[in-house]
């Protein structure tokens, strides 16, 4: 403060000016006394050019204030010095804040307590002090200091974090994010958080190649080579490097085969049946693309890596093929899309229960995987950021002022609340309806089935949600609305049916005499 204020009063060219048909000696105006200040805080080693000029005008606010300088009537006390071209002067009297005096021999000094202690017989009085070099925000914290506007405060060391403590941290806002997308008061509904392994969630994280692939720690989980090689070999068809021996006509249908059968062996989908109802939930956001997309994102990340690396290479393989115009068609019957879903839907997502309704619930989750494969399996980008400031400013040493609370500004992050049993119940209702109505509604509107594959669908629907299609379908006539009934016409009406009825001949014996 006060070496300021000496480079300033020394520095600042004091002049005559006039003013409203009158002249003032040794004044200057508010925009030369901006220029000053801020050429000297620039070149001057504690503050550095990072200060502002906004910042130089915030100080000669406090320089009137604290009467460092008055306006040429005299007037002081007031923050209200602008960059303009206004009067103000220095005050006869210093404005230099006093030093504290040396206190007399025969009294005995207070030690502020320190971590570092000076050596026994080393005066403080010449130790030495390095020069800081500081940005525009600890000097506007130190001016701000200097004329007592900050509280007192102490300095809060943290422990270290460890890696588990990461972890969770990682799982904590993770869950936390992906409830606040999916709009759920509470994920019990859909998930169990107990089961969500937090080390999947960082390895998903950070365990990836240049193509976003996660790389797994234990190989022995990674895709045999020849299932590499088969799907390398149609996803890059025709320029299909791996394979040396000569093709032959078919020969693209039978790798294709060869890929279907390993991924249809497996005993549990790529998704797994835990997170089936995740899965299920993310469909009634489709219609809201990039909630949709960043559901999907979350909920990708907390799988198992070995199962996040299968389906990034499967559903890849799958879209390539789908916009391969050079790869002979799959199927004779079928196109080449509506192959790839029917046939891997089920390795994707499946329910434990194999219901018949999962097959259509599936086939319209691959559908939007394939179509926005690149961001759905890559790492949400904000919320690793959000997550890794978040470790940061709890591994850094905190500054806490009196009164106020060290972690204001981060609160813990939380995923869920207890509620009653009733609450639950309903949440648990309206949460998993919500995509189911909206699959039913489909159903009923789609007019490119044929009326025997609607009741079909229809049939398995009701059987497998009766409560979600009793809502949408009250009554028989609401449902019979559908099936708009044929008119029948009657046959023409024959002669021979108002007749009597025809009677059967009876032979009889003939006596003759």
């Amino acid at each position: 403060w006060n070496e300021i204020i000496e480079l300033f009063r020394a520095g600042m060219p004091l002049r005559k000016h006039r003013c409203r048909f009158k002249s003032y000696e040794r004044c200057f105006k508010a925009s030369e006394a901006v220029d000053c200040l801020h050429e000297l805080l620039g070149s001057n080693q504690n503050f550095g050019p990072e200060v502002t000029r906004n910042q130089t005008v915030k100080l000669l606010k406090k320089f009137l204030k604290n009467h460092v300088i008055e306006d040429i009537k005299g007037r002081w006390g007031k923050e209200d010095f602008q960059d303009d071209g206004h009067l103000y002067r220095f005050p006869p009297s210093s404005p230099l804040k006093p030093y504290p005096k040396k206190p007399s021999c025969g009294k005995e000094v207070i030690k502020f307590p320190d971590w570092n202690e000076p050596n026994a017989g080393t005066s403080q009085e010449h130790i030495p002090v390095k020069s800081v070099t500081m940005n525009s925000e600890m000097w506007y914290k130190r001016h701000s200091i200097a004329i007592g506007e900050v509280p007192a405060c102490k300095l809060v060391f943290r422990r270290a974090l460890t890696q588990a403590h990461i972890e969770e941290i990682w799982k904590s806002m993770t869950l936390s994010r992906l409830q606040k997308v999916l709009g759920l008061d509470s994920l019990d509904e859909v998930l169990d958080t107990k089961l969500v392994n937090s080390k999947h969630i960082v390895q998903n994280a950070y365990n990836v190649n240049k193509q976003g692939i996660v790389t797994l720690e234990d190989k022995s989980k990674e895709l045999p080579h020849w299932i590499l090689s088969a799907m390398k070999c149609l996803a890059n068809w025709p320029s299909c490097s791996d394979l040396k021996q000569p093709t032959y006509s078919g020969f693209e249908r039978d790798v294709f085969k060869t890929i279907v059968d390993y991924f249809g062996q497996m005993k549990e989908p790529l998704l797994t049946f835990h997170f089936f109802d995740v899965f299920v939930s993310v469909l009634g956001l489709l219609q809201k693309h990039c909630k949709a997309v960043e559901a999907l994102q979350i909920s990708c990340l907390l799988l198992p890596p070995e199962n996040r690396k299968r389906l990034q290479l499967l559903v890849r393989m799958m879209a390539r093929i789908s916009f391969n115009k050079d790869l002979p068609p799959l199927s004779e019957s079928v196109r080449t899309r509506t192959l790839m879903v029917q046939a891997f839907s089920r390795c994707i997502l499946c329910s434990k229960d194999e219901m018949d309704l999962d097959e259509l619930l599936a086939a319209k989750l691959v559908s939007f995987l394939m179509d926005n494969y690149q961001d759905i399996l890559s790492v949400p980008s904000a919320l690793k950021s959000s997550i890794e400031e978040h470790v940061v400013h709890l591994q850094r040493v905190q500054i806490k002022y009196a009164g106020a609370d060290t972690d204001a500004t981060f609160p813990p992050p939380s995923f869920c609340h207890q509620i009653s049993t009733d609450e639950f119940e309903s949440q648990r209702a309206t949460g998993t309806q919500e995509p189911l109505a909206a699959l039913l509604e489909e159903i009923a509107m789609n007019k490119e089935i044929s009326l025997k594959d609607k009741k079909k669908k229809l049939k398995q629907f009701q059987k497998s949600y009766p409560e979600a299609y009793r809502v949408r379908f009250p009554t028989p006539e609401s449902e019979a609305v559908l099936f708009p009934e044929k008119t029948k016409q009657k046959p023409p009406i024959l002669m021979w049916a108002l007749k009597k009825p025809f009677q059967p001949f009876h032979r009889t014996r003939s006596f003759r005499m």
